[in-house]
């Protein structure tokens, strides 16, 4: 890797969504299997040719894959589950432990660090034997790129990372060290015969490593350096005290994050000691703004007065996978938002204009962009926030027994998280009707037929609290974002969450605020069509927030407050009209959390703030729910419990109990709604199945504590699956209520 520019990764879903398409074919048997490989070819082949295009010589390699590269792994490390062992066909195999079948389990899936994109976690323990290697995948695309004339780098996941994600016990991985870099050294020296430079991916590294991963970091790369050509990737934050071991070993260099990372500046001096080379992340590859060119031509000359330029090279800050593919396609922006734009590809063309003016002296021509983005009203309502505005004036168990009153619920209440269903019909119909084919009352009567259709179905099996459906919703943060001032939206900015789940992130550009209700309407529609309590449905501040790409012009904590003042009021029409049960998630509030200890305090104030402002306008009498989903509790159960939300719904179907013990093991008093099957994954547990798993959550809480649904919205599920798994869930939980 000696030439001025590469990239970490490139956006493997295609610029139309061409492998969301073809995956999702491919799994209906709509299409073979050689046509899906043809196409992700195809796709492999257009992001060699962009990154050729745009002045990058060496291509990535393995950045692609057809569902998870932390999927793709376990396969090349020989680290498939045993439990999937029955399964002969290795791409059967693959999905399967991607997506469950009739008799597996799908595999847990969690965010990649503070990121929304989800990887699947590895199962160890401390007799999991690795089978032989598989290096059949990158070997393959090396030499497909080499067919194609072009010179490739490969990316790998580094061992540190693996162990570190995985699911086991930190003795489990300390014990399991040996085999899994055994495994590494292995996959190393047979590449080491393709002659290509490896950037191992160490993100793991920028999270408070401690003495004792240091020293298993000198000891894995003293060994793995020896091999064959590697480089370090680190991102997401700065990673000095790795840094400060990896100079001492025989890697080749580093890619270290400085857009996320300033920090990494403090450990120039060692670097430059220690003759290596620096690929710089100055290119942002986590949000969607133009880059500051000046300013960062400034960082990357004071970088070569430490380092000689023949030794630097210029990156993105991590891969671009998280941010969408191109702006070639947004006609439907406005000027002065897309001018503040700048996608993956347009993000290479920035790298190749940095590395010009760089290494070649030439020029920047800056474009001026005047946008305005202040609203003093907005301003003003921030100013005359009071301490009394984050603080519900009932403590819970006054609340408790007003909404048990109010509501009437039997033991075990039985729900949903939200989202419903949405059938291609659905999405037609919204498409007509923002396309302005269809009108406002034809759009309105369908939509009412469709909330209809399913409170109906929700009272047929008897479900005791009932929720609207969501079909008008396309995105549960693109539909607040689209009704609050200071967002824009993209036609074709999807990114991909996990596998062939997309989404579209609002672009929060300027100041928040709500010109009028968002939810009411169907909240009240839905309510008016049964005496059950209907739940309102609500984004939190923060999961707005974090699931957006945000103006990078002021603190994201002011931001937050903004968005959560709109919440507040949305809150405050739900309970006036009558909707006493109103859920505000926040899926994406651990997400956001820095991946530093010393920097958690700040954020956790700001975020908790966030919601308590969003919630404390609630009336004794309103009952407000929260959810959380694929997050880790255990350090952050006491900011869940200053959320002070009543109920709290989260994912436990794939993680077993582990979580909600969390709040057992703090004696967490307000009410908790545990997943009890996992929506992700096409599989339909029996009733059986379900009887069993709530009284598994029986043995960790009491059932006056316990709420019984599914772990997540239902919106990406198709109806007959959804109408049998809660059936079968309604049906086991009443069966539990006449035992106990």
């Amino acid at each position: 890797m000696t030439n001025p520019t590469v990239v970490l990764g490139f956006p493997r879903i295609g610029e139309k969504r061409e492998l969301k398409i073809a995956l999702e074919n491919y799994w209906k048997g709509l299409i073979s299997l050689s046509e899906l490989q043809h196409i992700a070819s195809g796709l492999r082949l257009r992001h060699w040719e962009l990154q050729r295009d745009s002045g990058i010589k060496t291509v990535s390699i393995n950045d692609f894959s057809l569902y998870d590269n932390m999927l793709d792994l376990m396969v090349i490390l020989g680290a498939e589950p045993e439990r999937f062992s029955d399964i002969f066909d290795p791409i059967r195999r693959y999905f399967t432990m991607a997506r469950g079948d009739s008799i597996h389990t799908a595999m847990e899936m969690t965010k990649w660090f503070n990121t929304n994109y989800h990887y699947l976690v590895p199962e160890l323990h401390a007799q999991f034997t690795f089978k032989a290697i598989n290096p059949t995948k990158i070997i393959q695309e090396y030499h497909e790129a080499k067919a194609h004339g072009f010179e490739g780098v490969i990316h790998l996941i580094g061992p540190m990372t693996f162990l570190a994600l995985s699911k086991c016990t930190e003795t489990i991985r300390q014990a399991l060290f040996d085999k899994v870099l055994a495994q590494y050294s292995t996959l190393l020296e047979t590449l080491n015969t393709l002659g290509a430079s490896i950037i191992i991916h160490e993100p793991s590294l920028v999270c408070d490593p401690n003495p004792s991963d240091l020293s298993l970091l000198k000891i894995t790369y003293d060994r793995l350096g020896s091999l064959t050509k590697i480089w370090v990737a680190t991102y997401f934050e700065h990673s000095q005290e790795a840094t400060a071991v990896l100079v001492t070993t025989p890697i080749v260099g580093l890619a270290l994050d400085f857009v996320h990372g300033d920090a990494n500046l403090q450990s120039l001096e060692s670097i430059a000691k220690s003759n290596k080379c620096l690929a710089i992340g100055i290119i942002d590859g986590r949000n969607v703004w133009k880059n500051n060119l000046s300013q960062s031509l400034e960082t990357l000359y004071e970088i070569a007065t430490f380092i000689p330029k023949e030794r630097l090279s210029i990156t993105t800050s991590c891969s671009l996978l998280h941010i969408p593919y191109s702006l070639k396609y947004e006609t439907t922006l406005s000027e002065e938002v897309k001018l503040l734009l700048s996608f993956a590809e347009e993000k290479l063309i920035e790298l190749n204009v940095l590395s010009h003016a760089f290494f070649k002296d030439k020029p920047l021509n800056i474009e001026t962009i005047d946008t305005n983005r202040i609203d003093t009203a907005v301003r003003q309502r921030i100013d005359a926030i009071t301490p009394m505005d984050y603080k519900r004036p009932y403590p819970f168990a006054l609340r408790q027994q007003s909404a048990h009153d109010l509501f009437d619920l039997p033991i075990l209440p039985t729900t949903t998280i939200g989202s419903f269903p949405q059938t291609e019909d659905i999405r037609k119909i919204r498409q007509k009707f923002k396309k302005g084919m269809l009108s406002e009352e034809t759009y309105n009567d369908f939509m009412k037929k469709a909330i209809q259709e399913c409170i109906e179905f929700q009272l047929s099996i008897d479900i005791d609290v009932l929720v609207h459906g969501e079909f008008e919703r396309n995105d549960m943060v693109e539909y607040f974002g689209e009704q609050l001032k200071g967002f824009a939206f993209t036609a074709n900015g999807w990114v991909q969450s996990y596998g062939s789940r997309c989404v579209k992130p609002p672009l929060l550009y300027a100041d928040v605020s709500r010109p009028k209700a968002m939810t009411l309407k169907w909240s009240a529609y839905a309510q008016s069509l049964s005496n059950r309590p209907v739940k309102g449905m609500l984004t939190g501040p923060v999961t707005i927030l974090n699931w957006s790409f945000v103006r990078d012009d002021q603190p994201r904590s002011d931001t937050a407050k903004q968005i959560a003042l709109a919440i507040r009021d949305e809150v405050n029409d739900l309970q006036q009209e009558g909707i006493k049960m109103i859920q505000v998630d926040e899926a994406a509030f651990k997400e956001g959390y820095p991946l530093r200890q010393n920097k958690r305090a700040d954020y956790e104030q700001w975020a908790l703030e966030s919601f308590l402002l969003s919630t404390a306008v609630a009336e004794r009498d309103t009952q407000i729910h929260t959810h959380m989903c694929y997050s880790e509790f255990t350090d952050i159960i006491k900011t869940i419990e200053a959320m002070d939300a009543d109920v709290i719904s989260i994912e436990t179907s794939r993680s077993g109990n582990r979580l909600l013990k969390i709040f057992a093991e703090v004696g967490y008093t307000q009410e908790v709604g545990p997943g009890v099957y996992d929506i992700h994954s096409p599989r339909i547990p029996d009733i059986e199945e379900m009887e069993r798993q709530i009284y598994a959550l029986l043995e960790v809480l009491p059932a006056h504590q316990l709420w019984i649904n599914p772990d997540c919205g239902l919106k990406t599920r198709g109806w007959s699956e959804t109408k049998e798994a809660l059936s079968n869930m309604v049906i086991a939980t009443k069966k539990i209520r006449q035992k106990i």
